[in-house]
């Protein structure tokens, strides 16, 4: 299945729908229902119908919400708080990688260490579940990697498997330095940038252009804010570009929620996307 037809499916069900978001960790009960109904059956995998489906297009698209207003928290406070305008451009970028983890089927039960996968099946779609493993049990380390795993994602340059070792851009590796690095100092008066100023800075941003995304890298500059929001920006904008380019324009729910009306006049989502050079060639 490809990821349109994947995109399609979840969305179908919310085709002509204007329907609220549910209950906070409404997905994560439904699915650990299905879990225990898979012990009780003993197979690992569940029949998952429209009310799955449309779990996990609703989950996608609030957790593109939180990247958006991340984005914007991190855009206010640039000037303002280096730190913190890292820290939240770096949450901009994780929640779109959750986005698009959840548009390919992907759930991570993290206090039950389970996987609950999407698959299709004769009949439709299954929930299948596994334990998470190794690496993958940690959330951040999860959705990053299966996202570039995936054949959409392998060979773009602006999704990475966010790795956290020594030498390698990498924006968690970023994160954590933020976090947890003794001795940062970077507290500048306390300015609050006004909504004009707000909205020229995510402007600069969106129209810088770039020969390669600058994968913010630790050991080269740090803080290196203007980097985080960069990349953040893009994916931000690339997950919209997927979603449009997929859905029917009568989608009621992704119609809705695809111009939030909180952050309107202040980003419009253009990009400028980058000349990557290749081997010398543009």
């Amino acid at each position: 299945m490809t990821i349109s037809d994947q995109i399609n499916a979840l969305f179908s069900p919310l085709r002509t729908q204007a329907e609220n978001f549910p209950r906070h960790g409404t997905m994560s009960e439904v699915l650990k229902d299905k879990y225990n109904l898979s012990k009780k059956r003993e197979t690992d995998n569940i029949p998952a119908g429209p009310d799955i489906l449309k779990l996990y297009a609703k989950s996608s698209v609030e957790m593109w919400l939180r990247a958006v207003h991340s984005f914007l928290m991190s855009s206010a406070l640039t000037n303002v708080s280096p730190i913190w305008a890292s820290v939240a451009g770096y949450y901009a970028s994780h929640y779109t990688i959750r986005a698009i983890a959840h548009l390919l089927g992907l759930f991570q039960l993290h206090h039950d260490g389970l996987i609950v996968a999407l698959q299709t099946s004769r009949s439709g779609f299954v929930c299948n579940f596994s334990k998470s493993k190794g690496i993958e049990k940690r959330e951040h380390n999860f959705y990053w990697k299966r996202v570039k795993q995936h054949y959409e994602f392998f060979v773009d340059p602006l999704f990475t498997d966010n790795s956290e070792r020594d030498g390698i851009p990498s924006d968690v590796g970023h994160r954590s330095w933020v976090n947890y690095r003794d001795h940062i100092d970077a507290f500048p008066n306390f300015s609050p940038l006004r909504f004009e100023e707000l909205k020229k800075r995510i402007e600069y941003v969106s129209k810088i252009e770039l020969s390669a995304y600058p994968i913010p890298h630790r050991e080269e500059k740090f803080i290196n804010v203007e980097a985080v929001q960069i990349v953040a920006y893009h994916r931000i904008a690339y997950y919209r570009e997927l979603v449009n380019s997929v859905l029917p324009k009568q989608n009621r729910f992704w119609s809705i929620h695809k111009n939030p009306s909180w952050c309107k006049g202040i980003i419009e989502f253009q990009r400028v996307k980058p000349r990557l050079i290749d081997d010398g060639k543009e």
